[in-house]
């Protein structure tokens, strides 16, 4: 319809212009051919007087004339039309007034152009009838000629529209078919061009995102349903064995003191795992780090406060804080969520002599932060996998933990453009390493007192 319209729009634009060109040409020739005409009447008439020149009679078309006498009378050809009365103006011609004159008159459904031009002591008018056919065939031809195009073009944008917009239809049926059966795996044809291409390649590359989240979100499911097996069958074990010996009424001398204490302590233990577990699964499987703000802010201030939730959390750990001013931009319920789990896992490592010690500095464009323990280091097999979701080493399977903590670190830690890697500390333990990107200081800030807010105990 758009191009249907286009083109009829074009079509009578022009034909408009071009007719009124035509016609002022079709006018000036007929014009110039009347003044030619009215000179070689009025050499006549000078020649021989307006009453006496002759007029021969009319032979049915061409030209019409007509002579104008001093006393306003007329003379005309036998047989010849009569034309419209003599105006007002063309008898001041004949009066001596201007020397010619051009004018149209309409009588009915008629239309004459005439040319007065003075002679002697009149003058002489030679017209024509003003013939409209040829704008009027023109017109005609016109009006097809902008039908067929008009047709013409609405068929073909018509088939260019269909054809351009084909990969979109099948692109719609695809995402239809995806909607209805939930099916991420089928990829759309890569086809046409531009802008069209453009779109399936965002789609396919759309729903390769959506197959790898799918995927994630059941690894992780199968993931936590195998993590929580464990914790789960040991704490029914112990409630179901509480419940037996309760039934029985041997509670208190099936179960001497010393083991109902053991046993308590562990069902409390294996509750605050659980309890562990599901916030770090939480943690996890939202797919952001948080909905928090990124704000500028002290990464040394963000240390601090995670050291200090680490000893209200586990009274028996010791931590060394070697912390400067440095700061960065972040989400800081995040990144202490991330310091915090750092100093965790060094806490279950480190001898109860040795602190576990985080050090924080500028260096270069980048703040480092490290979290050092003296305990017994982490293998080089494994070093790889440190930061994988659910990994835990050979040797750390007698310690409490999900696997969790140091996969939410570097997510943290790569969400904050970061880098997190792990070495061997110079006491032989680990040494967790982590690189963030450092804002423009607002103001200058000194290094933190030791013995004030740099060490906890």
């Amino acid at each position: 319809m758009i191009a249907a319209t286009a083109i009829a729009v074009s079509v009578f634009v022009a034909f408009q212009v071009a007719s009124e060109l035509m016609d002022r040409e079709l006018r000036s020739t007929a014009e110039d051919q009347l003044r030619a005409d009215s000179r070689f009447l009025a050499v006549d008439a000078e020649r021989a007087g307006l009453a006496r020149v002759p007029l021969p009679p009319y032979s049915g078309s061409g030209r019409l004339v007509r002579v104008i006498l001093p006393d306003g009378s007329t003379r005309t050809p036998a047989g010849q039309p009569a034309l419209p009365p003599v105006s007002e103006h063309a008898g001041r011609v004949a009066q001596g007034g201007p020397a010619d004159l051009m004018e149209s008159n309409d009588i009915e459904d008629e239309g004459y152009l005439i040319y007065t031009l003075r002679a002697g002591d009149g003058a002489v008018q030679v017209a024509r009838v003003a013939d409209d056919s040829a704008i009027n065939q023109f017109g005609f031809g016109m009006l097809l000629i902008g039908l067929l195009c008009a047709g013409g073009g609405a068929l073909v944008g018509r088939t260019v529209a269909r054809t351009g917009l084909a990969p979109v239809d099948r692109l719609t049926a695809a995402a239809v078919r995806v909607a209805q059966t939930r099916d991420l795996d089928a990829a759309i044809p890569d086809e046409g061009g531009g802008e069209i291409r453009r779109l399936i390649q965002s789609i396919n590359d759309m729903l390769a995102a959506l197959r790898d989240s799918r995927q994630a979100q059941q690894l992780l499911a199968e993931d936590a349903a195998h993590e929580l097996r464990t914790p789960l069958t040991s704490l029914r074990l112990n409630i179901e064995l509480l419940i037996r010996l309760d039934r029985r009424g041997t509670l208190d001398s099936g179960l001497p003191a010393q083991s109902r204490t053991r046993l308590l302590k562990d069902l409390g233990a294996q509750v605050a795992e659980l309890s562990t577990l599901a916030a770090e699964l939480t943690d996890l499987a939202r797919g952001d780090v948080s909905d928090e703000n990124t704000d500028l802010l002290d990464l040394a201030d963000v240390v601090v406060a995670a050291a200090t939730r680490a000893r209200s959390r586990v009274p028996d750990i010791e931590i060394a804080l070697d912390v400067t001013s440095v700061w960065v931009s972040g989400r800081p319920a995040a990144l202490q969520r991330a310091v915090l789990n750092l100093i965790d896992n060094a806490g279950k490592w480190s001898p109860a002599d040795q602190p576990v010690q985080v050090r924080l500095r500028a260096e270069g464009a980048s703040a480092v932060l490290e979290v050092d323990d003296a305990g017994p280091g982490i293998d080089a097999v494994d070093v790889p996998r440190v930061f994988d979701r659910f990994y835990r080493a050979d040797s750390a399977r007698a310690m409490p933990g999900s696997g969790l903590g140091l996969s939410i670190v570097r997510r943290v830690v790569d969400a904050h453009g970061g880098r997190a890697t792990v070495a061997r500390s110079a006491r032989g333990g680990a040494l967790l390493r982590v690189d963030l990107p450092a804002a423009a200081l607002p103001a200058p800030i000194g290094r933190r007192a030791a013995g004030e807010d740099t060490a906890v105990r």
